[in-house]
């Protein structure tokens, strides 16, 4: 890989299930310190698409490379460059927080020292020093999240996928885990894609990618989506159905 080359590409992904399509000819690439926005209403195929890019589903058609490795054909390799934080937790409550990443890092065969080295460092970025002892289970919303970013960043991956990342979070706790993301992002040249149902939250990213039952309608700067959604179009439709207080999948 070069310089220049996308860290993640999708390139014509289509996806049905029951012969009823969820994506069609998805394509879109993320560069180094790139953060891009996932945008799009309930129904829109956001959750099929991270499917696709974690490996869980293959596509009917198309391709998705994590730094180069075809997902299909070399899983192991791109998926050594992928971390992810789910929608739904995936901590265990009544283990300590150094207890659940060590689990991780087990998982991902670091030795002992290395993995410890790396914990240390990841909760004191995250500002969770003072916590690596506690119970998860005692910790708040937003807190719990930090240790899901931590577990994430641990095997030191390039691309980043935060799938619904701040659902339950009070608004502070939302804005505190994007700033986090954002400095993460660029201090250390990763691809992040934030797949996110609230315009709010997409308008602090490099780019916004919205999709659309199934399609890529738009794949540019937030200020020209917002430009544009001011006259009595698609876009405006879009980002009435996007307004804070819905609850969209």
């Amino acid at each position: 890989m070069t310089g220049t080359d996308p860290l993640l590409s999708a390139t014509g992904l289509h996806k049905s299930y029951g012969g009823k399509p969820a994506l069609k000819d998805v394509s879109f690439a993320i560069r180094a310190g790139e953060m891009v926005a996932l945008l799009g209403p309930n129904g829109a195929g956001k959750s099929t698409l991270l499917q696709l890019l974690t490996g869980l589903f293959s596509p009917d058609k198309g391709e998705v490379q994590v730094l180069g490795h075809d997902m299909r054909t070399h899983p192991a390799r791109a998926l050594a460059g992928l971390g992810v934080v789910f929608q739904q937790m995936a901590l265990d409550l009544d283990l300590s927080v150094r207890a659940n990443l060590l689990f991780h890092t087990d998982l991902h065969g670091l030795p002992r020292r290395l993995a410890s080295e790396r914990i240390e460092q990841q909760l004191q970025t995250l500002g969770l020093g003072a916590q690596a002892g506690a119970v998860v289970r005692t910790l708040s919303g937003g807190n719990r999240r930090k240790v899901e970013l931590a577990r994430a960043l641990l095997h030191e991956p390039r691309v980043l996928l935060m799938d619904e990342a701040t659902v339950g979070l009070d608004p502070a706790s939302r804005q505190q885990l994007l700033s986090t993301m954002h400095t993460l992002c660029h201090a250390r040249g990763m691809a992040v894609l934030w797949a996110t149902h609230l315009i709010e939250e997409a308008q602090g990213a490099d780019r916004l990618l919205l999709l659309h039952q199934g399609q890529v309608r738009f794949d540019g700067p937030i200020d020209c989506f917002m430009a544009s959604a001011t006259e009595p179009d698609f876009h405006a439709e879009v980002l009435r159905q996007l307004t804070p207080g819905q609850a969209l999948a």
